[in-house]
């Protein structure tokens, strides 16, 4: 079960007739009540022509607050290689919430009594003890194939969709957390102890970004089939997110192929319209250098692994971290 959760938490509410005026305001010298008033088409009309032009500065004036819940260590030191933008990310030195999730499970499934939460001192000890012993268990119980202990590891870890044998995986995972666990038990502060726990720990992270780094670099650059497959599903659904409350800016984002296309050809085209097969690509190749015929195959196999479609083949064409 995904456990990857985008949620858009606060953005600017009038931004698609801020852009849309900042662009008008470049080329005329109405008066300010005069720029920033006008209708639904006008603006929409302005946001195609700057998008079109690639006249980005005017996108900068909308921004947008989202939150990752459940992504990996790995997806977040990802995301915050963008470095036009702002971010807050859950500490491990001071939160081990999704690690005491799985010790919990695991503690219920084998009668261990565990704490819900460590207390201090003494007797935070006893209960970082327990928490070991509780993931060690399931540890085992996960060599010997049982579904409950794969399921509590997935309550702190991401599985990635290639891993041969979830079981070994899931092992590996808990036998870290329980050493965690037994660190803290011995006395080891939480920023020494937190150097055994796998980048594939869950985390949480709130980041800002204006419409341009979405536009013109995050979007591109991560809903492209090349992205590493969870970052790429973080950038879909936030997609998803943008299009829904500002669709007269986020409907032409997309990867650089859809990037590329829409600077290229008279008037930009919607995302969906590529994906739907209502806009032909013009460019002979896409910046991975997929040619023509096969970029859009290769954008549907974006989508369809980022949104854990049925059937979607995430090889196609061979994943790699930009």
């Amino acid at each position: 079960m995904d456990r990857i959760r985008v949620s858009l938490i606060e953005y600017t509410r009038g931004g698609e007739e801020l852009v849309a005026g900042a662009a008008r305001l470049t080329l005329s010298r109405k008066p300010v009540e005069a720029l920033f008033s006008m209708g639904k088409g006008e603006v929409e009309e302005w946001i195609r022509e700057l998008i079109r032009r690639g006249h980005g500065s005017p996108l900068e004036h909308s921004s947008y607050t989202f939150l990752v819940e459940g992504c990996s260590r790995v997806c977040s030191h990802q995301l915050v290689r963008h470095r036009l933008a702002s971010y807050s990310q859950q500490s491990m030195r001071y939160s081990e919430g999704y690690l005491r999730d799985a010790a919990l499970k695991a503690s219920q499934q084998l009668g261990l009594a565990c704490p819900e939460r460590p207390g201090r001192g003494p007797e935070a000890r006893v209960a970082y003890e327990c928490y070991s012993r509780a993931l060690a268990g399931a540890a085992e119980a996960a060599g010997r194939g049982e579904e409950w202990a794969v399921e509590a590891a997935r309550l702190a870890f991401v599985f990635p969709p290639g891993i041969p044998s979830l079981e070994a995986y899931a092992a590996s995972l808990l036998r870290s957390a329980s050493e965690y666990y037994s660190l803290l038990a011995r006395g080891a502060r939480r920023e020494d102890a937190r150097y055994l726990i796998p980048s594939a720990v869950r985390t949480r992270i709130v980041a800002t970004m204006n419409a341009r780094e979405l536009l013109e670099s995050f979007l591109p650059l991560r809903m492209c089939v090349r992205a590493q497959w969870e970052i790429r599903r973080v950038a879909w659904l936030l997609w998803r997110e943008l299009a829904r409350v500002h669709p007269a800016i986020f409907k032409y984002a997309g990867p650089r192929c859809v990037y590329m296309e829409n600077r290229a050809r008279g008037s930009p085209a919607p995302l969906e319209d590529y994906l739907e097969g209502r806009a032909e690509f013009t460019i002979p190749y896409c910046p991975e250098q997929v040619p023509r015929k096969a970029i859009p195959a290769c954008l549907r196999a974006a989508r369809d692994t980022a949104e854990l479609r049925a059937g979607a083949r995430a090889g196609i064409p061979r994943s790699q971290s930009h």
